[in-house]
């Protein structure tokens, strides 16, 4: 193991290394939408629909720790307009509410119990406002970045800050109640946004459609694709869009920055709660898991209060299960200590530690040490230094002979594939093709049941 490998390409911040290590994290979609039963809030509604009788922000909390998340974005504001927080911005706030008798404060609520349970925090506000009269004129640009101002230094450290492309169209408007359209490239100014977000919130990263630190991977249907460069070239991606969508989905092979993918995906079919539906099972969660995750992206996970201000308990029962699927897949390590000479490294279990090819193309082999039964097969890149393989294969020795389980093309941060149960003493992988000799940092896998 050399001591000081050079890095290739373009390499992760500190706080995306952090992003990467999070994996799984929750949103919470929680506005006056749950209380009218829309998805889009069209900026009209009273204030005083705003009444939860009973919220618990540790029990969104709970909830999200009984499904192993590691942190929570919140929307402090939708597209209606309608501010969690007391903004000194606007009147359409939780101030004008019968929620804590007009001195309420989701927003502190929730980053206070996050920070109670050592569950990261993160906001997202929405750029587009169908309550502000002042939406699609200069003077309501300062409006939204003071609206960031006041969440970026009142609710202590962000993990993540996270920003949409639904920008212009119809809406209240103050009353004018018309349709306004708006250049999403260049009227809110996201550079100038993104600026202010970095110096206040030096440790956050920025989630939009492309980037700056995060991108969207596509769709909200709960995958990542196959192939997942974390890195782009970053001509093309402008804030709020991007020119290409192949490169949004796949990346850049050649990229010369870091921005990975985020999977999106809600618990249940809406982003808002709505009593007629039910959350996704413990078993679509864990599919979905492997789909982002297992592809070496972040899997953001949206869960629903209800208008009760809490979890419904049939949600908090999947995000159980789903966490229990995802520690019984992972319980047994077969590879653990097993790597002998070069190969120990990657089974040390220790992510400060690698191993690195001699050349481009090249195999490891992790003996087992008994004829065992394979469920799972888990490969990580030391994307400290940056993303290197381009192709690979998985083979599994059985009967004196290998037989090829799968071949794929990134690894990044990881990859993770699910083995119907195979009997087996070892694994192989080959790197058929690597931009430069591949550094992996580990190599898992997990007993079958």
């Amino acid at each position: 193991m050399p001591l000081n490998p050079i890095a290739h390409g373009a390499v992760p911040s500190p706080a995306q290394l952090e992003w990467h290590r999070r994996e799984v994290y929750g949103f919470i979609h929680f506005t006056v939408n749950t209380f009218t039963d829309r998805e889009w809030g069209y900026g009209d509604e009273n204030e005083s629909v705003f009444a939860p009788e009973a919220l618990d922000c540790r029990q969104w909390v709970a909830a999200a720790k009984a499904g192993g998340l590691t942190a929570l974005i919140l929307t402090a504001k939708h597209h209606d307009g309608f501010c969690l927080w007391p903004s000194a911005t606007t009147t359409h706030t939780v101030a004008k509410s019968p929620f804590r008798g007009g001195n309420g404060d989701v927003v502190r609520e929730l980053s206070d119990a996050c920070r109670e349970a050592g569950l990261g925090f993160g906001l997202y506000c929405s750029p587009w406002d169908r309550n502000n009269s002042s939406y699609g004129q200069q003077d309501y640009t300062d409006i939204f970045h003071a609206q960031w101002r006041e969440l970026l230094t009142a609710y202590g450290p962000l993990c993540e800050l996270w920003f949409d492309g639904a920008n212009g169209g119809d809406g209240f408007y103050g009353g004018a109640r018309e349709k306004r359209s708006i250049d999403r490239r260049t009227y809110y100014k996201f550079e100038e946004l993104w600026a202010m977000c970095r110096r206040l919130q030096p440790g956050a990263v920025i989630f939009s459609d492309a980037g700056p630190d995060v991108r969207w991977c596509g769709n909200e249907a709960g995958f990542a694709n196959t192939t997942h460069w974390a890195k782009v070239r970053p001509e093309g991606f402008f804030p709020g869009d991007v020119d290409d969508q192949r490169r949004l989905i796949e990346g850049d092979p050649d990229g010369s920055v870091w921005r990975p993918a985020e999977v999106d995906v809600s618990i249940r079919p809406g982003w808002f709660w709505h009593a007629h539906e039910r959350a996704h099972s413990a078993e679509t969660l864990f599919s979905m898991w492997f789909a982002s995750i297992g592809r070496g992206a972040g899997m953001l996970l949206n869960l629903t209060p209800d208008r009760r201000g809490l979890i419904p308990d049939s949600d908090v029962v999947e995000l159980r299960r789903f966490r229990g699927l995802i520690e019984s897949f992972t319980a047994v390590d077969l590879a653990r200590g097993r790597g002998s000479g070069p190969y120990a490294p990657l089974t040390d279990d220790n992510p400060s530690t690698w191993w690195i090819a001699d050349t481009q193309t090249s195999e490891v082999v992790i003996e087992l040490g008994q004829d065992a039964l394979i469920g799972g097969i888990r490969i990580e890149e030391m994307i400290a230094l940056g993303q290197r393989v381009e192709s690979f294969a998985i083979d599994i020795r059985a009967w004196g002979g290998w037989f090829e389980f799968t071949r794929g093309t990134t690894i990044g941060s990881q990859r993770i594939f699910k083995l119907d149960p195979a009997r087996g003493d070892a694994v192989r992988i080959r790197i058929l093709a690597s931009q430069a000799p591949a550094i992996l940092t580990a190599i898992k896998v997990y007993c079958g049941h």
